[in-house]
């Protein structure tokens, strides 16, 4: 495995990875300045989420119980972060800020990004060769202190990107007062690993030739970004529990057990190879948030729970100015045994007459959208049975832009919903989607977005039991006066009266 020329061909690319130092407990010192230079910590629930040093220093340590938290020190401030807004607000100030010294940055949760300064480092190359000058030495650290050869031009680069790194971190401290750390190598992968070598408020660049060290220090393979929970699970059964032990297992057995593109591309990982873009980010392709908690047995408080949810999304859509077409529920049941394969998910589409009030009048989607989301509750859990959940998310996705023109025009917006010739039969019936949920698979990074995941998408009709209760309802059937392929039949049923009524009388 010709280690040393793919370290050498891969050196060419420069990568940066920032991550902010605490960033909950910074943003919380940020808003209130007396907080600075005391213990502090973000609580959510009963767990500290995150704590700054002077609280490390005193034994508190990230998802310590606050009980636990307080008998290691009781001096410790807590502060309510169940609010995600202003973490949300400063992450994204983050980004753009990284986005102004160069377009390739990519989010990776609140509080990393990469950054690809390939470019910008052989701008500044090409200009230290033209001057005759290259002695340049790396800002921070170098990986385990390895001699730099300036006579190396991919050294070279790797320095000015040390260089350009601080830069970064200067910039993001002087105009948002929040620091972190940096990680600066030829890949994603590498950089991220080599970020957190020295903390807080540091950074180290990693030389090709340290390549192998930074990955066999690693004591469990689980610590390799890109390989998951069950991932890990299956090579565990296989005897693999580190990087060398990956490294040396023989790859046609690895490929029987997982497959070929997975087994070859877990392998590239354990070398250090990594040949996945920063992609940026854009703007969200979906809005989310959970709660969490203890116990919830009961319809009444998972409608509670919903709607608490609610308002905070819905503003943060209507900041946003797209609008939502589907909404999806995710829950998650108790499990004595195993957390992560416990979660389920159900979406379906938002009426078309819905979505028209996203924003204006957001305060009057609420209980609709509560009704539906309820219904996808019911889709996966029997209410006649107990049920313990741990977890309700909502997520609103499939996000589109405002129509240009023809906006006020209810029939336009219902014509856009007729299923398309041919479909007819199809459209005829409300259809809910259901979905298996991804969301705990192999990571968010980008390097796992083209393996394989589990989950697939099934199209289920509503069950004639659910079409019987509807009726009871009230709702009343399509007139058979108007013309089915003006207005989708199902948006019709969903609509409120007096906009049903309303058609009834243009159509007529």
């Amino acid at each position: 495995h010709g280690k040393s020329v793919s370290a050498r061909s891969a050196a060419c690319g420069v990568i940066v990875h920032v991550d902010l130092d605490c960033f909950y407990a910074q943003v919380e010192m940020i808003r209130n300045p007396a907080l600075r230079d005391k213990p502090l910590g973000v609580q959510q629930k009963s767990i500290v989420v995150t704590c700054n040093y002077e609280a490390r220093k005193l034994g508190v340590k990230k998802l310590m119980s606050v009980k636990d938290a307080k008998e290691k020190c009781p001096q410790l401030i807590l502060v309510n972060g169940e609010d995600l807004t202003p973490y949300r607000e400063i992450s994204y100030k983050v980004t753009e800020l990284l986005g102004e010294f160069c377009p390739l940055v990519e989010r990776l949760g609140f509080d990393e990004n990469f950054v690809d300064i390939t470019e910008i480092v052989e701008k500044r190359l090409n200009q230290l060769q033209q001057s005759g000058c290259l002695g340049v030495c790396a800002s921070g650290h170098v990986y385990n202190n390895r001699a730099i050869d300036l006579q190396d031009t991919a050294h070279v680069r790797l320095v000015i990107g040390s260089q350009i790194a601080e830069e970064l971190r200067e910039a993001i401290y002087a105009r948002l007062g929040l620091t972190g750390c940096a990680g600066v190598a030829s890949n994603k992968l590498l950089s991220k690993l080599v970020s957190g070598t020295f903390k807080p408020n540091q950074q180290t660049v990693l030389l090709p030739e340290s390549c192998q060290d930074l990955m066999r220090s690693l004591d469990h393979i689980q610590k390799v970004p890109g390989i998951g929970y069950k991932t890990t699970k299956r090579l565990e059964t296989l005897g693999i529990r580190n990087v060398c032990d990956l490294q040396a297992f023989p790859s046609a057995v690895l490929e029987k057990e997982l497959g070929v593109s997975v087994a070859q591309r877990i392998q590239k990982l354990s070398y250090g190879e990594d040949d996945s873009p920063v992609t940026p980010s854009g703007p969200p392709q979906s809005f989310s948030d959970e709660d969490s908690f203890k116990k919830c047995s009961s319809e009444a408080e998972v409608k509670e729970k919903i709607e608490e949810l609610l308002p905070n999304l819905l503003d943060r859509i209507h900041k946003d100015g797209r609008q939502p077409r589907t909404v999806r529920l995710t829950i998650r049941q108790f499990s004595s045994t195993d957390k992560w394969f416990s979660r389920e998910s159900r979406q379906c589409p938002i009426p078309l007459h819905l979505v028209q009030k996203f924003g204006k009048e957001s305060s009057k989607v609420i209980s609709p959208l509560v009704d539906i989301l309820m219904k996808l509750f019911r889709k996966m859990i029997n209410v006649d049975l107990p049920f313990h959940l741990t977890l309700l998310n909502v997520c609103f996705s499939n996000l589109k832009d405002l129509p240009s023109s023809k906006k006020g025009s209810i029939g336009f917006y219902l014509k856009q919903a007729s299923p398309p010739s041919g479909s007819a039969k199809r459209g005829r019936n409300f259809l809910l989607q259901e979905v298996d949920d991804v969301s705990q698979g192999e990571g968010s990074a980008s390097w796992n977005q083209n393996c394989n995941r589990a989950g697939a998408t099934k199209t289920r009709k509503l069950s004639e039991e659910k079409k019987s209760n509807i009726k009871k309802a009230g709702i009343p059937d399509f007139p058979f006066h108007l013309s089915p392929g003006d207005i989708d039949q199902e948006v019709f049923k969903e609509l409120p009266e007096d906009i049903q009524k309303e058609i009834i009388s243009e159509k007529t």
